[in-house]
This record gives C-alpha cells, structure tokens and sequence, in this order.
C-alpha cells in the first residue's frame, strides 16, 4: 500500500474524498499565469548561462549535420540538445525564446504533476498547494541558475512524472519517466530510488518489477543506438573522471555549496520551517517522499560541483514534504507558508529582473569583434569557458570541444594544481590537433585572461600560436590572434 493520507479537521483542507467539479478547469489557468510570471525574468537576456550557450551551439551544429557525441560532443545526455535542435529548426536559431516558453511549459507540467499527486493523496485543497508552492519556490536560487532554459528545467517534469506513475502502479510508464529523467540529465535518474520504493510497498512483484525495468531500457537503448554507441557511453557515463572530482578546489567548492544551500533555503522558507516543526511533533507518513528528497539530495552531491542549478532537483519533493507537514499543523501555519512563498517569490523575481550579468556582456563584445574579423563561412576557437560566444558571433567552432574545461579540466571553478592537458578528457588533445591542422581557425581568441589554463601554460597550442599566428587586437581583455597568410 501506499502512504496513507493525513487529514486534519484543524488543517482547513476538504476531505479527501470530496470532488469539486470543475477542478481542473478552474485550477490550470492559475498556474499557468503563475508559471508565467515566475518565469518572466527568463526572457530578458539573450543568455542567462554557459550552459545555455553551449546547448545553443550544439543545436546549431546538429542542425547543420553534426553527430552528437562524434563531431557535437558534451558530457550531457542527448534529450535537452535535441529539444533544442528542434525549437531551432521550428522557430529559427536566433533567439532562444522558443526554449524559454518549453522552460515554462515544463515547471507547468511539474506543477500539475505534483497537484495530481498531492490530491489522490490528500484531496483538493492540498493538491492546489502543493502546485502553488512549487511554482513559488522553483525560482529560489540565483537568476542564472533558476530562470536558465537548461537541462534541471527539462529533467523536473520527467521526476514528476516519473513519482505520478509509480503512485498509480504504471510500471513500465514509470521506468520510461525515470529513463526520460536521465536522459535530460543523469542525476534525474535518482528518481528510481523512490520508484522502487513504491513498487515494494505495493507488494513489489516481479511482473512490476519487469515492466518497470523494460520501460527503463527501452528510451535509454533507442538513445545509445540513434546516436554512437560508445560516445554515448564515454561522454555521459565514463568520460568524466577528471571533472567529477573534490580535489584541487576545495575551500571555493565548499563556499559554493554552502552559498547555494543558504539561497536556497531563503527560496524555499515558507516550505522548510513546516516540515521541520512536523518532524518534532509527528511522521508525515510519507516515506516515498522522503526517499525522494534524499536520493535528489545525493544526487545534488555527485560530481562535487554544487551549482545553483542542481538544486532545482531538490525543490519538488520539498513541495510535496511542506504540503503533507502542513496538513496537521493549524490552519495559521497554512497561510504564513503560502504568503512566505509569495514574498520569497517576489523577491527573487526582482532580482531576475534586475541583475546584471556581466559575463553576457564581455561574451557580446569579443563575438562582436569576432563577427567583425571573421566571414560567415570561416572558422574561429574561443579559448576559454564561454560558448555562447560562438552563438553570439554566428560562426562555426574550429573543434568540436567548445570550451576549454574539456581540453584542460578548468571546470566548476577548479584551478591550480587539477589543470592541464594531462587532465583533459581523455584523448581530447590528438582530436584537438587533428581539427586545427584540418580546419585551421582564421581567429583564435585567448579568452583564458590569463587563468591556469591559458594559451602560453599548454605547448602544443602556444607554439600554434606563435608559430601561425599574429597578434590582432585586444578587446575587453580577450586577445584576438589573426592566421598570418
């Protein structure tokens, strides 16, 4: 059996058996705008982050013929590219205004996902929380992670929909959301843990088990057998050693796990304190949840990076936790947590609104320059950790690693003692000399502004440089290096 529901005659929710009609009809439309205005600071910039960036060039290069994880490489799975690739192709490549409304139809699904659960649960009334809460507490993180059109955004729905169907005892839809999960980004597929958990406590049988495991493999094998086999398995599953390390950055990752906690809780603070004070006083009698929140913790954890971003994982179970809490605490704790939401909400809107990002506007002006110098059909290299410069400039990278953290291992903020070549994806560098001695760029830009990994600290790319190149101008601190004739 599943979790069984609590209802408090205190709590101000209906019974779990009253069915209002018209439910839906009167509900989606709230959250719809709701999802709206909490996504509104998403379509300010052209970029919010490198990753947004990345995912652009990756889906400019597919749609020119490339090959993902062969000529199109990243350590991602292959869903959120692909969602790109076709919004480009629906709705044109110059804007990333297409991803940006998928980015909010997606929290609206979670959103709905999550009303569904909460109300088989617990009824109506809890059902209409937990999808506001969600929504109110999906942007409690910095601007560039939570209002990004990324892979978190995409993975959420899947998680949703993944608990959605083990709830309900669909096995094999289950394992298709689970697989889609890791698909948008690996540590989606965390939401196995409490999938399996359910499948048990409903009496674990070996028929569930099956079609659960079937509908796992299936989307995952079509993904390994559309594109390469091996780069599939290398890029998304083997090939990250290096990055997927504590070692050389510890005191800046620790301070970016802690900054990125604390904004969180300030994000979720009308969600933490009822499930904190619930945990005193009595169980939530709701072990799936909690399995939820844990594994999407770890997952969190994995790779010893603690981005912004990956928090987002963590906000859905939170929503479902604060909503079952909050049906035995009186009806007061009910509307200090929602209009704590709401204020929290308010805030973080604001600052989407009004942040600057001064890392888009350096990226806008080395592509400007890069536009200037170069012709539509010429390659160029950006060397440093900005992509979105290509996208910007409208021209084709000289290689298929479109960063140097790939090449060096200058990633997530590590540096010192952890970059190099001898840190680099493993066998990137023989690829990397082979695609510039073919395609040699007609501009390379040292965007590194001289960090560990810049141009004179790697030998086979400095004398490049200075053995091919001449010295043609500054811009904004990047140094542009024009082919000598």
């Amino acid at each position: 059996m599943l979790a069984e529901p609590l209802v408090s005659s205190r709590s101000g929710y209906e019974p779990a058996g009253v069915r209002p009609s018209g439910y839906w009809t009167r509900l989606l439309p709230s959250l719809a705008v709701l999802a709206c205005v909490t996504r509104i600071p998403s379509f300010r910039l052209p970029l919010w982050n490198p990753d947004e960036g990345y995912l652009a060039v990756q889906a400019r290069l597919l749609a020119a013929g490339g090959s993902l994880y062969e000529t199109v490489v990243d350590r991602k799975p292959p869903l959120v590219p692909w969602l790109y690739q076709g919004a480009f192709t629906l709705f044109g490549d110059g804007s990333l205004t297409s991803v940006r409304v998928c980015a909010v139809l997606a929290q609206l699904l979670t959103a709905v996902l999550l009303v569904s659960l909460a109300r088989r649960r617990w009824g109506d009334g809890p059902g209409r929380v937990a999808g506001v809460l969600y929504l109110l507490s999906s942007i409690g993180l910095h601007p560039e992670d939570a209002q990004a059109a990324a892979f978190e955004i995409f993975m959420l729905p899947c998680t949703a929909a993944a608990m959605w169907c083990a709830d309900r005892s669909r096995w094999g839809a289950a394992g298709a959301a689970v697989a889609c999960a890791a698909l948008a980004k690996q540590t989606g597929g965390a939401v196995l843990v409490p999938v399996l958990w359910l499948l048990w406590r409903g009496g674990g049988s070996r028929k569930g088990l099956v079609r659960l495991g079937v509908g796992a493999v299936l989307p995952l094998l079509g993904a390994v057998l559309v594109t390469d086999p091996a780069g599939f398995l290398f890029w998304t599953v083997t090939g990250s050693g290096a990055y997927a390390s504590f070692a050389g950055s510890e005191l800046h990752i620790a301070g970016r796990a802690l900054t990125n906690t604390t904004i969180l809780g300030v994000g979720c603070a009308g969600l933490i304190p009822p499930v904190v004070r619930v945990l005193r006083v009595a169980r939530t009698g709701a072990a799936d949840l909690w399995l939820w929140l844990a594994s999407s913790a770890v997952a969190v954890l994995l790779g010893f990076h603690f981005f912004g971003h990956y928090f987002l994982q963590l906000t859905p179970p939170l929503s479902l936790l604060a909503t079952a809490a909050l049906q035995i605490l009186p009806p007061a704790r009910l509307a200090t947590a929602l209009l704590t939401s709401a204020c929290c909400c308010a805030l973080f809107l604001s600052w989407g609104l009004l942040a600057p990002r001064p890392d888009l506007a350096h990226a806008a002006r080395v592509a400007a320059a890069v536009a200037q110098r170069t012709a539509p059909g010429e390659r160029v290299l950006v060397w440093g950790i900005h992509p979105e410069t290509y996208w910007l400039a409208d021209r084709t990278p000289a290689t298929r690693y479109l960063t140097a953290g790939l090449l060096t291992n200058y990633s997530g903020g590590r540096d010192g003692p952890r970059v190099g070549e001898k840190y680099a994806v493993e066998g990137a560098w023989p690829v990397f000399r082979e695609e510039l001695t073919a395609h040699a760029p007609a501009l390379v830009v040292d965007d590194s502004g001289g960090k560990p990994y810049a141009p004179h600290r790697l030998p086979w790319l400095g004398r490049l440089l200075a053995a091919e190149y001449e010295r043609a101008g500054l811009v904004d601190g990047a140094v542009l290096y024009a082919r000598v004739p």
